[in-house]
Formats: C-alpha cells, sequence, structure tokens
C-alpha cells in the first residue's frame, strides 16, 4: 500500500479552500450564531458538519424560510 505524502493531505485542504472563499470568517461566525439562537442548532452540531453539508442545510433553511414568509402573506391577502 503506498504510502500517503504530505502533499496528498493538502489536496482535500485546497479543495475546501476554493469550497469556502466566497464565505468570511464574520459572515460563519454571524450565521453560527442565527443557526444557534433562531433555529436550535447547537455549536458542536455546527463545528462537526461538513463545510459542504453545512451549506446544504443553511440552502435548505432560507428555501423554507422564503416558503413561510410567502404562506403568511397569502394568509395575510385572504
Amino acid at each position: 500500500m503506498p504510502k500517503a505524502t504530505q502533499e496528498d493531505a493538502g489536496g482535500h485542504a485546497k479543495f475546501f479552500l476554493i469550497n469556502l472563499c466566497h464565505e468570511s470568517l464574520a459572515n460563519y461566525y454571524k450565521m453560527n450564531f442565527a443557526l444557534m439562537q433562531y433555529h436550535k442548532y447547537s455549536l458542536a452540531e455546527l463545528e462537526e458538519m461538513i463545510p459542504f453539508e453545512r451549506e446544504v442545510y443553511v440552502f435548505m433553511l432560507i428555501e423554507y424560510l422564503e416558503e413561510e414568509k410567502k404562506r403568511i402573506e397569502s394568509k395575510k391577502r385572504m
């Protein structure tokens, strides 16, 4: 079995750096705070998520909130 080199380990780090370069550190902490305060995630849950997994959950939450907003607005019109 080939021995893993330090260069091999850097491949994963480069992948995540490229994938997450659009999110600032300030935004990361603000999003964590919002997820903990308003949506009852624990910090441990957020920290244990794989970076793209966190993005998927945030995207799904945004979609859900938009649908709820539309539902509430349509209910007000009636």
